[in-house]
């Protein structure tokens, strides 16, 4: 996913005079995580079948145990972390590493490391499970392609060529994928029995979509955008209307118990959209966050949904070598926020 850091961390929150307890558009903060580790992140999967929250860190992946909100453990020895894939039936899970273009898959029960696969492409970003094939799929941002992985057996079965960046991406289940393209503002529709890119839908008036959600039921994708989720049609590829949302969006999911759409925004809110129908879809609210909070993953199981982001500090001077600086963490002050519906 994107990677930009953000400076105004928790100012807005401040000057607003809000916390953890506010409630707004019908939810509130009610946990904050304090995890170990310090740098940057990406995904994070919180895995109702495991009841693991898995989280990309640097150069690890912290797991939390989301009944009791207690890390009780870290995978490391992976760099530059993008994203977690679970194959729940397997008892395994995979990271995907960018730097290394490779992923790292582990044993679910214990954590430990199985093994390393060698993608066929350039910094696999985003990941997916597959349950159709039972397979993992790369997003390979800087290749232009994907690597699908038979997950029962860790090898590698097919490459895809994509027409631009992918980004995150979906699975119904039933023999179809959906894929962001990012540079192209486009989704893109995989036909897994033949691993054929099938059907490709710009996302007009949407530019350069990151996350993606889907509700599988009423087969409506969610495409996140900066300040705009357009609703498309799964089938058709039609857009059926775009939402306003928050500024610096770079995540989606969506609660099919509540037939809700969420887009987190780096800015720091989570726009909370309802699905009246297939038809209709209005946005609930903008919920406070915090500044950075920009990916997000939903708990079906629980209606809960976690952030992660971190404090920082000052933005270097731009310089010829770094035209565009980021703003330094904070030590220490990495943290998952839980979001839940007001009771």
């Amino acid at each position: 996913m994107k990677k930009t850091i953000f400076i105004i961390a928790g100012i807005l929150m401040s000057l607003l005079g809000l916390n953890g307890q506010n409630a707004t558009g019908g939810y509130k903060i009610v946990q904050k995580i304090q995890l170990t580790g310090d740098g940057g992140w990406d995904y994070l999967n919180a895995d109702d079948a495991t009841g693991m929250l898995y989280v990309s860190h640097g150069k690890m992946v912290n797991v939390v145990d989301m009944k009791t909100g207690k890390e009780v453990a870290t995978i490391t020895d992976v760099n530059g972390v993008h994203g977690i894939a679970i194959a729940p039936e397997l008892n395994k899970g995979f990271i995907s590493n960018g730097p290394d273009s490779n992923v790292t898959v582990f044993n679910t029960k214990d954590f430990s490391i199985i093994e390393k696969v060698q993608v066929t492409g350039k910094n696999p970003d985003a990941i997916l499970y597959e349950p159709f094939t039972k397979t993992i799929i790369t997003w390979n941002g800087r290749s232009s392609n994907a690597t699908v992985i038979d997950a029962k057996t860790d090898k590698v079965i097919q490459t895809l060529s994509l027409a631009g960046k992918p980004e995150a991406a979906v699975s119904d289940g039933k023999g179809k994928v959906f894929v962001n393209i990012e540079d192209k503002s486009e989704v893109c529709m995989i036909n897994v029995k033949t691993w054929k890119v099938e059907q490709t839908w710009s996302i007009a008036p949407g530019e350069g979509p990151s996350g993606l959600a889907l509700d599988i039921e009423s087969h409506r994708l969610f495409s996140a955008t900066d300040k705009l989720m357009v609703v498309l049609d799964a089938e058709s590829g039609k857009v059926i209307t775009t939402l306003p949302t928050g500024d610096r969006v770079d995540g989606a999911g969506f609660d099919p118990g509540l037939r809700r759409a969420y887009s987190s925004c780096g800015e720091g809110v989570l726009t909370v959209v309802q699905e009246e129908n297939p038809s209709s879809f209005k946005v609930l609210g903008n919920v406070p966050t915090q500044a950075g909070a920009r990916t997000v993953s939903v708990s079906a199981k629980s209606h809960r949904i976690y952030l992660q982001t971190a404090e920082f500090g000052p933005t270097p001077e731009k310089t010829a070598d770094n035209p565009r600086p980021r703003p330094m963490i904070n030590p220490g002050t990495f943290t998952v926020l839980v979001v839940e519906p007001v009771k």
